[in-house]
């Protein structure tokens, strides 16, 4: 690990947590999920109620990171041109010449913000896989690559509302955590009740890092230790997802490669070089619950399912 950009980029990452913590109030572990899912390199899905603050936790991340970022609201008849953009045919008024010109869309951002996501119908939702995980899309048999960092930061309502469609699971892989905020506690929304309007809030942020600065967060992540001991208890916890006695389908393996991933950023977080296995235990039910459904008839839901897995199985 690059010792001297440890320290730096340690302390803009504490910082961005504290001035995040200044907009969405008392949630400081969800906070920290966000930064290590972003720095881990990996695209965040927000499902909670309306009104809880996930559009506002997405701005206050892109604003604090320093990255150019769009926002787009899914609606039932959002079209895919919509998103990535279209090639329009024009004429060049100097030399006469006319040609197609390919105008960007939304997604042409370091961070796009995918507003509900799930109240857009299925083809809106495929357009974005192939940008998740390529990194480019395609328009008219050309591809256009994105900037780079990029991540897509998407907020859902819960799938029994009215209006929304389910993600299918190829897209739920795509992404590497799902958190949810949940209702603020007594004191938390007090100080909402007599502070100042989120927006006017997110006004006044400034960015704490680049996109330069991330990227090198990123490499530090990748350098983070994972011991043979640490690898042989995260290979138990993926094998018992497959076993048939917890879920109905196992991880795959691009899935504990995430999971992986998202420790050594937990790890960075926590100023450390190597993972722990309280690093995985932490970020395991948001990494996986979102890709797993629970075996028929037992009574728990993914999350729950999730955790009480961890208890059963033993630390090396």
């Amino acid at each position: 690990m690059s010792s001297h950009s440890l320290p730096q980029i340690s302390a803009q990452l504490t910082a961005l947590q504290q001035q995040v913590s200044t907009i969405i109030k008392g949630k400081r572990t969800q906070i920290a999920d966000c930064v290590a899912c972003l720095i881990a390199g990996g695209h965040l899905l927000i499902e909670d109620l309306p009104g809880v603050g996930k559009t506002t936790l997405a701005h206050a991340l892109a604003i604090s990171m320093g990255l150019k970022f769009s926002r787009l609201q899914f609606t039932s008849d959002l079209m895919p041109s919509d998103l990535l953009g279209v090639s329009i045919y024009e004429r060049d008024q100097a030399g006469g010449r006319a040609d197609f010109v390919f105008h960007p869309g939304p997604v042409f951002a370091q961070v796009l913000l995918a507003d509900e996501i799930n109240r857009a119908g299925p083809k809106s939702q495929s357009a974005l896989l192939e940008a998740m995980e390529e990194k480019q899309v395609s328009v008219d048999g050309v591809s256009h690559a994105l900037p780079q960092p990029f991540f897509v930061i998407a907020t859902q309502n819960p799938s029994e509302q009215l209006g929304t469609y389910p993600l299918p699971e190829s897209q739920l892989d795509r992404f590497l955590m799902c958190i949810s905020l949940g209702y603020p506690d007594r004191a938390a929304e007090r100080e909402l009740l007599s502070g100042q309007d989120s927006r006017v809030a997110l006004r006044a942020l400034r960015p704490l890092m680049t996109a330069a600065d991330l990227l090198v967060a990123q490499e530090l992540v990748s350098a983070v230790h994972a011991s043979a001991a640490l690898l042989d208890y995260l290979q138990a916890l993926i094998e018992a997802t497959r076993s048939g006695q917890w879920f109905a389908q196992g991880l795959s393996p691009r899935a504990g490669l995430g999971v992986l991933r998202a420790a050594r950023a937990r790890a960075l977080l926590e100023g450390r070089d190597f993972v722990s296995p309280d690093d995985v235990q932490a970020i395991l039910p948001q990494t996986i619950a979102h890709r797993l459904s629970p075996k028929a008839g037992s009574g728990r839901g993914a999350r729950e399912q999730v955790r009480a897995m961890i208890e059963a199985i033993q630390l090396p």
